[in-house]
């Protein structure tokens, strides 16, 4: 089952609003895009400070008490072992060291009788002199000079090393007056283990803060775009023409005061168009009150003229002569104001909104011959047309339209007129084309414009500057449209598009959105 339009046009619109939210350029994805670097960017320098604090506490800590307590059982112990000791003295001594309670390995090394080396392992060959970096085994072996400010010949020297993705805290010395040289081997693998436990902890907590700045943004970005959101609303239905759209002020912050500028621009907009509104409303009514004045005086001086007319066309003759241009001249300028007023009186009815159609079908083809019929024009006019091509509209208003274009055509283009007319799709297309010079291109935006002439060097034309606009006019009440162009060709063409059934005008399709 097909769901109705105007779900379908929810749906759409719901999914274009969630794009829009998911759009680097919305206002709110930035607003949590820099909290969530800033967060980010805090929690990790926190974390990478503290991290680096506690891993060097922590490593200083046990490396001073595990390098004391080396040195402490080197005085103690191995200074204890008589010149040149055996192999089994280094061992046991090495052994009784290990024991302390630092829990670290001891590598005892010295010469004996024979001056072979010897060596005393705590653990059983498992650290011997392989294991000491070299740079720690020279160090250890260097002598230094013996000052004031250097009491010993000898000192204790430490370095750490990674063996197996394993640390470890080497150390090395010599017995202080003699005696044999002590290397001693610490694992720092539960330091190592706290270090990560800590350093998984300091990243758990940066997470928490990012996802924490992210629902402050979100909050945030919530309190400062709605009121943003509620004046682009009110924007939009001042833009619509809703002019009475005011925002709720609250607060007195910036955003407040943007309201109340705004609420003082659409109430100096509304009273504005109102006074505009007013003035286009009395002079309207104004020019329809003079159309209907003038009707009354006009059917007098009609009646005279037509009088004079028949005078004029008489055989006998009874119109001075000297008068006669006069005459003339009077008849034509009475023809033409009645026409002027006619034309106003027509205006009015649209800018009333009191026009009407009235609906009948007709053959297209017909009803344009009888239109050329009428006012003389079949020499002129090239009709290219099927018969029973069959409409529904207005017949009055299409033969008014029809007698402007092609009377513009006749009388500002050149012959032969051609009329073209076919149907698209729904809609029934009628061309009306001359040979003449065309429209001049700064011209072609206001041909329909009321009282415009494109030749300014002849304002008296017979015409009255009313005849495309009203036939613009009674094209829109259809539900069609007039639209000017230059052929390629040469020549102007008039293109008149009506919908071939207009027993159901479209409406203008418009939503009202809440301002809140």
């Amino acid at each position: 089952m097909t769901p109705p339009q105007d779900e379908r046009r929810g749906w759409a619109a719901a999914r274009r609003a969630r794009l829009a939210g998911l759009r680097f350029t919305s206002l709110r994805l930035r607003l949590v895009v820099v909290f969530g670097l800033v967060a980010l960017t805090a929690a990790v320098s926190a974390s990478g400070i503290a991290y680096w604090l506690n891993r060097e506490a922590v490593l200083t800590r046990t490396q001073d008490a595990v390098l004391r307590d080396f040195q402490q059982e080197m005085q103690n112990r191995a200074s204890a072992l008589r010149p040149h000791p055996t192999q089994d003295e280094l061992q046991h001594t090495a052994g009784q060291m290990a024991n302390s309670s630092q829990r670290f390995s001891v590598l005892l090394v010295e010469a004996d009788k024979s001056g072979r080396t010897v060596t005393g392992n705590s653990d059983l060959d498992a650290f011997t002199l392989e294991d000491v970096p070299k740079s720690l085994q020279k160090a250890v072996n260097k002598r230094q000079s013996v000052s004031s400010g250097n009491k010993y010949a000898y000192h204790l020297y430490w370095q750490r090393i990674v063996e197996d993705d394993e640390p470890y805290l080497v150390a090395g010395t010599r017995v202080i007056g003699g005696g044999p040289t002590g290397y001693m081997l610490k694992s720092l693998e539960p330091e190592a283990k706290d270090l990560n436990s800590l350093a998984w902890s300091l990243g758990i907590a940066t997470g928490l803060a990012l996802i924490g700045s992210a629902l402050l943004a979100q909050a945030a970005a919530t309190t400062v775009l709605k009121p943003v959101h509620r004046l682009g609303t009110a924007a939009r239905r001042l833009g619509e023409g809703k002019l009475d759209t005011r925002l709720r002020v609250s607060g007195t912050d910036e955003l407040a005061d943007l309201s109340r500028t705004f609420n003082r621009t659409a109430e100096s907009l509304e009273k504005r168009v109102q006074d505009m509104s007013a003035r286009d409303e009395a002079s309207r009514r104004f020019v329809a009150d003079m159309s209907h004045e003038l009707r009354t005086p006009l059917t007098a001086i009609t009646a005279v003229t037509e009088v004079l007319e028949e005078e004029l066309d008489a055989e006998t003759g009874s119109v001075d002569p000297m008068i006669e241009p006069a005459v003339r001249l009077v008849v034509s300028e009475t023809r033409r104001l009645n026409d002027l007023v006619e034309n106003l009186m027509e205006v009015t009815r649209f800018d009333a909104g009191t026009a009407r159609l009235v609906l009948d079908d007709v053959d297209i083809a017909d009803q344009i011959t009888a239109c050329i019929d009428a006012r003389a024009w079949l020499d002129a006019v090239e009709l290219n047309a099927e018969r029973g091509m069959m409409v529904r509209l207005d017949p009055r208003r299409l033969d008014v339209i029809l007698a402007n274009l092609i009377g513009n055509a006749l009388k500002h283009g050149g012959s032969p007129v051609c009329v073209f007319v076919r149907k698209e799709s729904d809609d029934l297309m009628i061309e009306v084309q001359d040979h003449g010079p065309g429209i001049p291109e700064d011209v072609l935006p206001h041909v329909f414009d009321r009282f415009y002439k494109a030749s300014a060097s002849r304002p008296r034309s017979e015409g009255s500057g009313l005849g495309l606009s009203i036939a613009l006019e009674n094209a829109h009440i259809h539900g069609g449209e007039i639209t000017a162009a230059n052929s390629p060709k040469g020549g102007a063409v008039f293109t008149l598009r009506l919908p071939q059934d207009t027993s159901v005008p479209p409406e203008a399709d418009g939503t009202e959105e809440d301002a809140g």
